[in-house]
């Protein structure tokens, strides 16, 4: 079976598999999520969708397709490179690396736990960064092998590079304020302050961020000669995204947030990223820096309407991950193509 005719077989009878007990839907979808990816990397769209020319955005001085791409967290390894280009994807954004090899989180038997809500268009994940590339380092060694391969990405010539301050899938990704200052600090004296070519730096930022913070983690990027800002990741405030997940689906989220935890993702977060990313882009448009700096939008994405919002405010690009799949369900390898429709 094509992988675009399962997703739309899936996506209809969805609804009805998580009313199931809430362990043995985890561990399916799981499973399942799993044998999925596995499958849409070795299926290439039989066509090519280019978009149009007024969709292009320059920043930095790199030419983006479109204002939407993928998040970090869907793609891993370099892993679906032709097939998001040939989607018509603005961008390609890389999982998250680490120095030594990730296998990811496992709890109870379930590998890379991950469950949807599909009548609140959500979903959680407590995946753990899986790649083949540690947050085993502790200390200076973490932050030298971060420069080490930091150094290698740009040696291989990518355009950008997001750090990602804000996963709520390890411990790590939990910094204190004093932590966060110093780690940006050692990246900006040991690789920003050497580079040699235009290799933007982006650092990518909680939806759980207080409002009331932003300035303060904008002034700390100016300052040290970053070059964007992406609020944000998935969310770990699980009292506050219940109110925007269905009461049928109360059982599901309880039981996947207190037995994994992990990080919710899709439609509860559409407001706080609007709001995170806006206030940052007025605060940068109140004071900017003396260099280039764009900030963009991750979180709840899912229609031409939400990258008018971003655009509206000021927000230059777009991340989406859940909305993605969503769509992908409804439109196959289309997926981009139908979503550029609505901007002609």
């Amino acid at each position: 079976m094509k992988v675009t005719t399962l997703a739309k077989w899936e996506s209809r009878v969805r609804p009805l598999i998580t009313k199931l007990n809430p362990k043995e839907v985890v561990s399916q979808y799981s499973k399942g999520r799993l044998n999925f990816l596995s499958q849409l990397e070795n299926e290439i769209p039989s066509d090519i969708c280019y978009p149009l020319d007024s969709l292009k955005r320059k920043l930095w001085d790199i030419e983006f397709r479109s204002p939407i791409m993928n998040s970090a967290g869907m793609f891993k390894n370099g892993g679906y490179y032709l097939m998001v280009a040939m989607q018509g994807a603005g961008a390609y954004l890389g999982g998250t690396g680490t120095w030594n090899p990730r296998r990811g989180n496992e709890k109870e038997g379930i590998y890379l736990p991950f469950v949807p809500y599909p009548k609140s268009h959500s979903s959680s994940n407590w995946l753990g960064l899986p790649n083949y590339g540690s947050p085993d380092l502790q200390g200076e060694e973490r932050l030298e092998k971060l420069i080490e391969g930091m150094k290698l990405y740009d040696e291989a010539g990518v355009d950008f590079l997001e750090i990602n301050e804000s996963c709520p899938n390890t411990s790590y990704g939990k910094l204190q304020d004093d932590d966060l200052a110093n780690r940006l600090k050692y990246v900006q004296e040991n690789f920003i302050k050497q580079k040699i070519r235009n290799l933007p730096v982006i650092v990518k930022f909680s939806n759980d961020t207080e409002i009331e913070q932003v300035p303060h983690l904008l002034n700390l990027l100016f300052e040290l000669g970053y070059d964007g800002v992406n609020f944000g990741n998935t969310s770990t405030a699980y009292p506050q995204r219940r109110k925007s997940i269905k009461p049928s689906e109360h059982r599901l989220y309880d039981h996947f947030t207190t037995t994994f935890g992990g990080g919710v993702s899709g439609n509860p977060l559409k407001e706080d990223s609007l709001k995170l990313a806006s206030a940052a882009v007025a605060y940068h448009n109140s004071g900017r820096p003396y260099h280039e700096f764009h900030v963009i939008r991750t979180g709840g994405i899912d229609s031409w309407e939400d990258i008018l919002e971003s655009e509206r405010a000021g927000i230059s690009l777009n991340q989406w991950f859940t909305g993605y799949f969503e769509n992908f369900a409804k439109h196959g390898h289309n997926v981009y193509k139908n979503l550029y429709q609505f901007a002609e």
